[in-house]
């Protein structure tokens, strides 16, 4: 069964100045979601997830990849990434989790990519409106801070209880005026091997 797709959004927010200052160049955050039809909605305890996962996901990662580039005007503008899952209230934690944290989903956009990280995430389970929260990561250095940032928005109908939205989100940058460092340089200054950085 193919996703039974209600919508899609897709939002573009552009920072020019940040801390008061002019940004070296305008940062770009990118978020597209797809609200969809809960797959497992009314049916009960599903035991086995893999059909409609199987089905709907490959579909998701696809689409919405395609609406990330598009908007980013190419994979090579993508510097951060990651992704995020709201499940309606009639819903498992379980089946926001089924749509995302799957090969099938994400490899359509870290093949896209050439990523090298995971994909970082959030999902969680609310009413319409329900703030969705796509933390972002260097696609090819989990340990480069200047790209730790969080997508925020929400869609004020959405998800209703039998629904699900995906998303990804994208950044063309690290933050404007970013000045932490990076671990790798934590990781120095503790003593810890940067191969071991656990210290295990």
């Amino acid at each position: 069964m193919p996703a039974q797709i209600r919508k899609t959004y897709l939002n573009i927010e552009t920072t020019l100045i940040e801390g008061g200052r002019a940004a070296p160049k305008p940062l770009r955050l990118i978020s597209a979601a797809a609200v969809l039809k809960n797959p497992w909605a009314g049916r009960g305890f599903v035991e086995d997830l893999k059909p409609e996962i199987h089905a709907v996901a490959p579909e998701l990662g696809a689409l919405l990849t395609a609406m990330i580039l598009e908007a980013a005007g190419g994979a090579d503008n993508v510097e951060g990434y990651g992704k995020a899952a709201v499940v309606g209230l009639d819903g498992e934690l379980e089946h926001a989790n089924a749509l995302i944290h799957t090969l099938r989903f994400g490899n359509h956009y870290r093949q896209a990519l050439g990523a090298k990280t995971y994909l970082a995430f959030t999902n969680v389970r609310g009413a319409a409106n329900t703030p969705v929260m796509i933390p972002l990561m260097d696609k090819n250095d989990e340990g480069r801070r200047s790209h730790y940032q969080t997508i925020h928005f929400a869609i004020p109908d959405a998800p209703a209880a039998d629904e699900i939205i995906v998303a990804l989100g994208a950044s063309t940058g690290g933050r404007p005026h970013h000045r932490i460092g990076d671990r790798y340089q934590d990781l120095k200054d503790l003593g810890h091997d940067v191969a071991n950085p656990a210290a295990v």
